[in-house]
């Protein structure tokens, strides 16, 4: 019998003897793929699981999950005996940054503080935005996904496969949208904001905000770019992580 974590997460190279675990969650629209070359370049101090959400790649023919806190709900079952026997942090990326809060919530509710959460290209929770994109057509997503270059290359030249993903997208860009939880809920693990510097979807102020939602340490940090920053960032992001989870590793918190 399969358990969540075989349907949710992807070890593409398993390090059963890694000190710290890192779980990273997909912008709207991808997939746990997007993570391989972060998977291998961490590897063998830190094991990265990688989410995969229903509606595409191998889960395809799964419906998606409504709202980010029902996804949030899933992502957690998966990932908490994960995190039972070693420390974890999460990397999550536009909608993945909303989502890895959500999920930190649920972990310390259960008692599992995270070693840190990275909230990459993402307003704070409390930074509400009115967006429509997943009511248009489906010319006007495509023209939005490729606006941000956020989709693999290869899938933005192949229209006919961007088109059978479309349901998915749409119900991600559907469930981003509509998250609006307020302001309130405080984690207590540290918190490190990243963010592009001419990002259409959430300014610099904005993603500062995150600030407000977590009583532990808080970072910020701003690359040169547009939504997708770090695709071009990416030895610096992965250092920026390296040293955070080295200083977690020798005392136990990373401040």
């Amino acid at each position: 019998m399969s358990s969540p974590s075989d349907l949710w997460v992807r070890r593409y190279h398993p390090a059963p003897d890694a000190p710290t675990r890192l779980i990273c969650l997909p912008h709207a629209g991808g997939s746990a793929s997007y993570f391989f070359p972060v998977s291998r370049a961490m590897t063998p101090k830190t094991e990265v699981l990688a989410i995969q959400y229903p509606g595409r790649q191998d889960r395809m023919s799964e419906p998606s999950v409504g709202s980010i806190e029902d996804l949030a709900d899933a992502v957690f079952r998966a990932v908490l005996p994960w995190s039972q026997n070693r420390p974890v942090a999460l990397f999550g990326h536009s909608m993945g940054a909303s989502l890895g809060y959500e999920v930190a919530l649920r972990l310390e509710a259960e008692g599992v503080t995270p070693a840190g959460l990275f909230a990459s290209g993402r307003r704070a929770p409390s930074r509400f935005r009115a967006e429509t994109v997943h009511q248009r057509d489906d010319d006007g997503l495509i023209a939005e996904i490729k606006a941000l270059s956020g989709t693999n290359s290869s899938l933005l030249g192949d229209e006919e496969v961007l088109r059978m993903i479309l349901p998915a997208i749409r119900n991600d860009y559907r469930a981003a949208e509509t998250y609006n939880p307020g302001p309130g809920r405080k984690l207590t693990c540290p918190v490190t904001a990243l963010i592009g510097d001419s990002d259409p979807k959430s300014t610099v102020e904005e993603a500062r905000a995150w600030q407000e939602h977590t009583q532990g340490a808080f970072e910020h940090r701003v690359f040169p770019g547009g939504h997708f920053y770090l695709n071009d960032c990416v030895p610096q992001i992965l250092a920026l992580i390296r040293e955070h989870l080295d200083g977690f590793r020798v005392t136990g918190s990373t401040r």
